[in-house]
């Protein structure tokens, strides 16, 4: 494998209009490079353009204009070497759920052009890693969707590929399912020395499983690291209240008098809202900031102080919450 598994520059994908829908433009010239044998995380929000990616990336799907090379193959001059190198797994089901498990994993391997006795034996190898051989002759629409989950992800490896694409793998399941499918993540990146590129949209599942991150949001690629590198890059403390019912110009205009705050965000969604704002001093700045709110008779809730986390990066670098990235936030700076 080459020293960097995938490599992508200036990715931009249009879908056109038809009739009274306008063009999308899905990818508005996005780049990453990732190294090989790292977890790598695609984070945004729905709508932010990670499926597409992935789906050029597998070949699923043609960039408008742009190159990608995965496991050093051209995406679009050598679909299938880039085929033959990776495994997919998309947000949907992919095994037949009338089928045993064994017989999706053997049907896997027919397709893969693995011969019949090496198929079975992949399968029953499989099978055992992911904690299936129970259940191996049941129907896999008996299977909970932790179970179906695991088994979407052991397909995917029946032919040993060197890239594996998990397209928002934990969406839909369980807590506990969940913390399972991150524990097979983990093992199958040190084991099996695979480059994993996952998308997702849980920031605690980026955080935790990622090697490194890259942030997307509207097509566009925001800014890559090591999670722990992005969060370090934000000095100070992160400080958030919940508020109630608020008019985001009464609460900007109740702070903006509070010493120490900057990156402040005012947004409002229903009866729901947010203020969320770096400071150097939390300990001063949270009752500096409910004494203001109390002034101004605004009412609030939940009011936390907490070192930097991932929606700190992406709000530092977009410029809104990321639980608010398709609705319009109103910025400004709060001189210290």
């Amino acid at each position: 494998m080459p020293e960097n598994a995938i490599v992508a520059h200036d990715l931009v994908k249009v879908y056109r209009g038809r009739g009274r829908r306008p063009e999308v433009r899905a990818l508005d010239g996005l780049s990453l490079t990732v190294p090989a044998g790292r977890v790598f995380g695609l984070l945004g929000p729905n709508g932010a353009g990670k499926s597409t990616t992935t789906k050029i990336l597998t070949t699923l799907s043609h960039a408008t204009s742009g190159e990608a090379a995965v496991d050093g193959h051209d995406v679009r001059t050598a679909p299938d070497a880039v085929r033959a190198a990776i495994g997919y797994v998309s947000q949907g089901a992919g095994t037949d759920p009338i089928l045993t498990a064994d017989e999706n994993l053997q049907i896997v391997a027919r397709m893969r052009g693995i011969a019949p006795r090496e198929g079975r034996a992949r399968a029953m190898q499989l099978l055992e890693e992911f904690g299936l051989a129970e259940a191996s002759r049941r129907a896999v629409s008996t299977f909970s969707g932790g179970m179906r989950r695991r088994l979407d992800v052991a397909a995917a490896l029946v032919h040993r590929p060197r890239v594996l694409f998990l397209d928002e793998p934990t969406t839909g399941l369980d807590p506990e399912a969940r913390a399972a499918m991150w524990a097979e993540i983990r093992r199958l990146s040190g084991e099996e020395a695979l480059t994993v590129i996952l998308t997702t949209h849980y920031m605690e599942e980026a955080d935790r499983l990622a090697d490194e991150l890259l942030l997307v949001n509207r097509g566009r690629a925001i800014v890559q690291g090591t999670p722990e590198e992005l969060k370090a890059a934000l000095h100070g403390d992160s400080l958030r209240v919940s508020l109630i019912e608020p008019d985001p110009a009464a609460v900007r205009a109740a702070v903006a008098r509070v010493a120490g705050l900057r990156d402040l965000v005012v947004e409002a969604s229903g009866v729901d809202g947010v203020l969320a704002a770096r400071t150097d001093d939390a300990s001063a700045a949270v009752g500096a900031v409910i004494a203001a709110l109390d002034a101004a008779g605004i009412r609030f809730g939940q009011v936390a102080a907490s070192h930097p986390t991932l929606d700190d990066v992406y709000l530092h670098f977009v410029g809104h919450t990321f639980g608010d990235a398709t609705a319009p936030a109103v910025t400004e700076g709060v001189a210290a």
